[in-house]
């Protein structure tokens, strides 16, 4: 079985770097908040190209981190509303419902698979504060049109960079093109810790500051809260095991670049459609989404030829039992997009082998 994302593979090209690194910390004696964590946030504001990084605990935690330390510092207040992409995972949608804001969603365009910027002029209201945008599967969702509209309503910029680490927006990284950046380090992402970890990229020193105390408890000072806050730190072994894999980063997006190539010039199915790209800076290739019409067919004949593949994501948002609310509401281009969906496997530790054998499974699959 090719199978969709071999972790061990992927880990064991750094393994001896890896256990140097957590042997470091279990000597040191520090396994929160030392200098691990120092150095990781550092090297990645330098990759990023922010002021700063804040490690957290996991990408929702960073997401909710940011909106939270807005209403602390007065710049939202509950009831406000977040414009968000439809097509996305729910932890962005979350990020917004924890913190007592108003998610108004926007339909992707069906080209990009990204928000859809001439869509989003219509719903602002005097209650939007901010444009949350997610660089869904790895593509840059940023465009000159959501800055001006940003500008233009004074509202903020939100990335949800969790699956675009090393994307760019011309010569600027995603995580660096907004107010504030969520970022998750979820095992299978693009620069993934052996757990979950995250965190958040800004050049804004007020919301550093509150997003460091919000997430110690709501304290700077030993013993005193000033927030009602929560307990969401980046832990010493996998702020060790980044900085190992973050030097790495630039050379494994390549390799996924590599896979894609082939995928987007050798797959030659009138049954599967593959999304256009011009700019191939603007994509990381965190995954490699197809469609089809018959995608639950299509996915059991490539699991009967031993390719394993993943459907991201199957129940959008606003058809999720906790959000009944949203339950009757309809966005036709993305429950199209969730019905049709397959992604496809792609990491930089897939042979030449393995990569063929999923063209040839997929332009030998007829109905």
């Amino acid at each position: 079985m090719i199978p969709f994302l071999n972790l061990k593979k992927i880990n064991d090209e750094f393994s001896n770097e890896i256990q140097d690194a957590i042997n470091k910390v279990v000597s040191s004696g520090w396994y929160l908040q030392g200098e691990a964590n120092n150095t990781f946030e550092k090297k990645y504001s330098n990759y990023i190209g922010t002021k700063h990084t804040i490690g957290v605990a996991n990408g929702l935690d960073a997401l909710r981190l940011i909106l939270r330390a807005y209403i602390e510092i007065g710049v939202m207040n509950e009831g406000d509303e977040v414009i968000v992409p439809i097509n996305t995972y729910i932890a962005s949608v979350l990020a917004i419902t924890d913190n007592n804001l108003v998610p108004v969603f926007v339909e992707p365009d069906p080209k990009t698979l990204q928000i859809d910027d001439n869509r989003i002029e219509e719903v602002i209201s005097d209650r939007t504060k901010a444009i949350m945008i997610v660089h869904l599967y790895g593509r840059c969702s940023y465009t000159d049109r959501i800055g001006n509209l940003c500008k233009k309503y004074n509202l903020k910029l939100i990335e949800d960079n969790a699956q675009a680490h090393g994307c760019l927006f011309g010569d600027i990284k995603t995580g660096a093109i907004g107010d504030a950046s969520g970022h998750s380090f979820y095992p299978g992402k693009n620069l993934g810790a052996l757990g979950d970890a995250g965190a958040v990229t800004t050049n804004d020193d007020e919301l550093t500051k509150t997003i460091r105390a919000l997430a110690n408890y709501g304290s700077s000072e030993k013993y005193v809260s000033k927030y009602k806050g929560l307990n969401s730190r980046l832990d010493e072994i996998q702020a060790a095991v980044l900085d190992v894999k973050l030097k790495y980063l630039d050379r494994d997006i390549q390799a996924r670049k590599h896979v894609a190539r082939r995928y987007m010039n050798e797959i030659k199915n009138s049954l599967v459609v593959i999304p256009a790209l011009s700019d191939w800076n603007s994509h990381v290739f965190h995954l490699f989404p197809i469609f089809s019409k018959n995608r639950d067919e299509l996915q059991e004949y490539l699991k009967a030829n031993e390719v394993q593949t993943l459907i991201h994501y199957p129940i959008p948002p606003h058809k999720q039992l906790c959000y009944k609310e949203y339950n009757e509401m309809s966005f036709p281009i993305t429950e199209q997009i969730h019905n049709e969906e397959l992604s496809l496997p792609i990491s930089p530790v897939m042979t030449e082998e393995e990569i063929t054998s999923v063209i040839t499974a997929i332009n030998n699959w007829s109905l």
